[in-house]
């Protein structure tokens, strides 16, 4: 392959999965619930319901949203509401069909799922980090504390950066996770960022995700 077919292989996106075999995969959970440790004097801040998500756009106009992104790939993701500063690396599938997770020896960095959408292209991108691990909490511990309103920026490779609102938060028990309702798109540029939460048990580890539902309103 010559250098310059191998530059336009690294500007293209992968092949996308199919958004029935993203659903049932996350159905059965994902990598990272596995390995969340659950194990500190206090828990993981859980969504109140108040914070369920509607389908209105943010701000309640929708000349608030902006064209959608060409591909690009992302480099940090930062929720300044839960001092999220962190970077973001590209996972896929492991060997046995669970979403794979980052590191989880460094807590502080998550992962953009590289068969879904990129932040801030028409569809949903999906972005996924640990709660915790053996030393305490990690990057999405606050992940359940977010409120509507509170905006989640994802600065891409490309320079632009993607201003995402939130419209809802949500835990899901594994066993009934609506994969429809979290990935289909919906016409505009939506983000999810995902995270452990709902009870534990040393058994089974968590039992459910916290979900957070986010739509482009802006890009720098």
């Amino acid at each position: 392959m010559s250098a310059s077919e191998l530059a336009d292989e690294e500007e293209q996106p992968r092949k996308r999965a199919p958004w029935g075999v993203i659903a049932l995969v996350l159905l059965t959970g994902l990598a990272l619930i596995r390995n969340g440790s659950g194990e500190f004097d206090v828990g993981p801040p859980q969504p109140a319901s108040a914070a369920s998500s509607d389908s209105r756009v943010p701000g309640g106009t929708a000349a608030r949203v902006p064209e959608p992104l060409p591909y690009g790939v992302p480099d940090r993701v930062r929720i300044p509401a839960i001092q999220v500063d962190a970077p973001v690396l590209p996972v896929g599938l492991d060997a046995d069909g669970w979403v794979d997770a980052p590191p989880p020896e460094d807590p502080n960095v998550s992962g953009w799922f590289t068969g879904a959408v990129s932040p801030g292209e028409k569809g949903t991108a999906v972005v996924v980090g640990h709660v915790d691990n053996k030393q305490g909490p990690a990057v999405f511990y606050g992940l359940g504390a977010l409120k509507k309103g509170h905006r989640i920026e994802v600065a891409r490779k490309d320079g632009k950066t993607a201003v995402f609102e939130i419209y809802g938060i949500e835990v899901f028990e594994k066993s009934d996770f609506p994969g429809d309702r979290v990935y289909a798109a919906k016409g505009d540029a939506e983000l999810r960022v995902i995270t452990c939460g709902g009870g534990f048990s040393k058994q089974n580890g968590y039992d459910g995700n916290v979900v957070v539902f986010a739509r482009l309103t802006e890009v720098r």
